[in-house]
């Protein structure tokens, strides 16, 4: 998939997913399921303190937490290895500092964790389990998490700090 931009809103340009997941992937090479969770956080982030989200793509409640279908297939083909370091960031995201500050604060905070440790802070959140709701644990699903629940989930680890 090549890189698009999409217009939404004030006349922002959203970035593509591909690009946030190139500049994660800038900082280390990662496993699918690290890179899915930090680009969940990533659009998370961005929609509570820009009030805007930071791409079109949308995210599923899977089983192993939040996961963009298409981010998913780009990189399936890795399983549970990790994916090569990319050696440069994206113009799109290099070129706007408010972009790539809020990347660097997501990976600042949940860097330090595994794709395992991703999936179960994922998993203790509100927008995962308000979105996977009546299913067993191990149910397939293709819920959407919802914005609103991000935002919600924002505000109250703003209220517990």
């Amino acid at each position: 998939m090549g890189t698009l931009i999409f217009f939404r809103g004030r006349g922002r340009k959203m970035v593509a997913i591909e690009s946030v997941a190139k500049a994660f992937l800038n900082m280390e090479s990662m496993t699918p399921k690290k890179l899915q969770k930090l680009c969940f956080y990533a659009y998370s982030w961005h929609l509570m303190f820009k009030g805007e989200s930071l791409f079109e793509n949308r995210f599923q409640a899977w089983v192993h937490g939040p996961v963009d279908p298409g981010l998913y297939h780009q990189y399936k083909e890795y399983g549970w290895a990790l994916i090569p370091q990319e050696k440069k960031i994206p113009k799109e995201i290099s070129s706007n500092p408010e972009i790539a500050e809020i990347l660097e604060s997501v990976y600042d905070s949940y860097g330090h964790l595994d794709g395992d440790e991703l999936e179960a802070l994922t998993h203790s959140e509100l927008p995962w389990s308000r979105a996977r709701k009546g299913l067993k644990f191990y149910e397939a699903s293709q819920n959407p998490i919802l914005d609103d629940d991000m935002i919600e989930q924002h505000e109250k680890d703003l209220e517990d700090e």
